[in-house]
């Protein structure tokens, strides 16, 4: 049996308070919305019972943000993408940010297990005042259980249509890409932290950015396997490779407050969900 699942949320600002409103077909829910910050930004985490996709499923999310609404979206745990004999397992996200609209994506890890055939996709459009900080981490096999990503692929697509797009599909059968120096270097977990701006982020803005995540880079224990650049005008991104999820999540998340500080002048409240 296969599952179609769809997922929409809505953030608006309703009496000074952002509020998500949602609606949901399949195994794909919102938990209650939390104001760990005050009303101004909503905190919610999303839940998909099932624990994992398998081939022929398929989730879809459209997330619409409009005003000055902020929202903030997490996950319990990671994403699981098992194995497949044929068909394919895929995540669909479109995200949209309309007048001043504030949103962070920020889901604990995609798992992709051996054998699966996976494809898992973000699409964002912003409108030229609106701004969003988000990653995207994937772990390829479970190396500390012995169970290495050795059959497979895993698409993995982010794109800002016009603006920015990253999209690599990784074939386990590639040796070349899995161990070479130019590709994954033996590594098995890829992470990106991302700030897209709707509008050209100005350069004093744009550069004490990029030096703010390059001085946390230089010190952290995956120095040599991290960089930031700043592909276009509106988005800056911090790229690592690691062997594991935990380093890079800890990197990402050192980056993630200083730039939540320098960006948006906001201290880092982190959800709840991630210290239960």
């Amino acid at each position: 049996m296969t599952w179609h699942a769809q997922l929409d949320i809505n953030y608006s600002v309703e009496q000074n308070r952002t509020v998500a409103r949602h609606s949901h077909t399949g195994p794909l829910r919102v938990l209650q919305s939390l104001y760990p910050e005050g009303d101004a930004i909503c905190h919610n985490v999303l839940v998909h019972p099932p624990g994992g996709l398998v081939g022929g499923d398929t989730l879809d999310m459209t997330i619409n943000a409009c005003g000055s609404a902020h929202g903030l979206i997490t996950t319990p745990g990671a994403t699981r993408f098992y194995r497949s004999a044929h068909e394919l397992a895929l995540q669909r996200t479109h995200i949209t940010l309309s007048d001043q609209a504030r949103l962070e994506w920020l889901p604990l890890e995609a798992l992709a297990y051996n054998q699966c055939r996976a494809e898992n996709r973000l699409t964002l459009a912003l409108a030229p005042q609106a701004e969003f900080m988000g990653w995207d981490v994937t772990a390829l096999g479970l190396p500390s259980a012995a169970l290495p990503f050795e059959q497979g692929s895993f698409l993995q697509h982010i794109e800002v249509p016009g603006v920015w797009l990253e999209r690599g599909l990784v074939d386990a059968a590639d040796t070349r890409l899995m161990n070479g120096p130019l590709g994954l270097a033996g590594q098995r977990c890829m992470a990106s932290l991302f700030f897209v701006a709707g509008s050209p982020l100005a350069r004093q803005r744009r550069e004490a950015g990029l030096e703010l995540a390059r001085n946390l880079v230089a010190v952290h224990p995956l120095s040599r396997m991290a960089g930031v650049t700043c592909p276009h005008p509106q988005v800056m991104v911090l790229r690592v490779l690691s062997p594991l999820v935990e380093p890079a999540m800890h990197l990402l998340r050192q980056v993630w407050v200083s730039w939540r500080a320098h960006v948006w002048q906001l201290p880092a409240v982190s959800p709840r969900i991630w210290s239960t």
